[in-house]
């Protein structure tokens, strides 16, 4: 199977890969050192990775290093609460993370690998995440859902945060 765009959603690209995955890409207007930090750096993430408005972000744990694990937890208005945990399956500094990940609320139905490659040019950081989902079921479930939404207003908010002072 070739790779067909699915979505776009600012400037977040979703592609259908195979049965089971679907790569993500975008690109930060900052260099990658900043983009690496800002995805493996607790005080940074819980600035931008997080929901809806109102959400916060009171648990994020992170131990960057094979076989170390992380934790998320966000409480959003009302009481509701989502979280995930994930083991990384490889850390090379500042360009590939490579993790298994999955919701504790196990609406993706089972655990996730991701793959992220950071790559820079000319000060621009590309980003590419490729998500292997157990089946084709839950790649489609995925696919369908308002998770590029919530991803891409995540990233907007990384925008903000990586603003390079001249």
């Amino acid at each position: 199977m070739s790779s067909m765009i699915i979505k776009t959603v600012g400037r977040l690209n979703a592609a259908l890969l195979s049965d089971t995955q679907i790569r993500l890409t975008r690109t930060f207007d900052a260099p990658r050192q900043m983009v690496w930090d800002a995805h493996t750096q607790p005080d940074l993430i819980r600035r931008w990775l997080l929901g809806p408005p109102g959400w916060t972000m009171p648990v994020c744990e992170v131990d960057l290093r094979v076989g170390g694990k992380y934790r998320y937890e966000w409480h959003g208005e009302g009481g509701k609460t989502m979280a995930m945990s994930g083991v990384y399956r490889a850390v090379e500094a500042p360009s590939h993370i490579a993790d298994q990940q999955v919701f504790d609320d196990d609406w993706t139905k089972g655990a996730a690998d991701g793959d992220m490659v950071l790559s820079e040019r000319d000060g621009v950081t590309e980003m590419t995440l490729t998500i292997t989902y157990a089946s084709k079921e839950t790649r489609d479930l995925v696919a369908s859902s308002p998770m590029m939404d919530g991803m891409e207003a995540g990233y907007a908010r990384l925008d903000d945060l990586l603003v390079v002072e001249e």
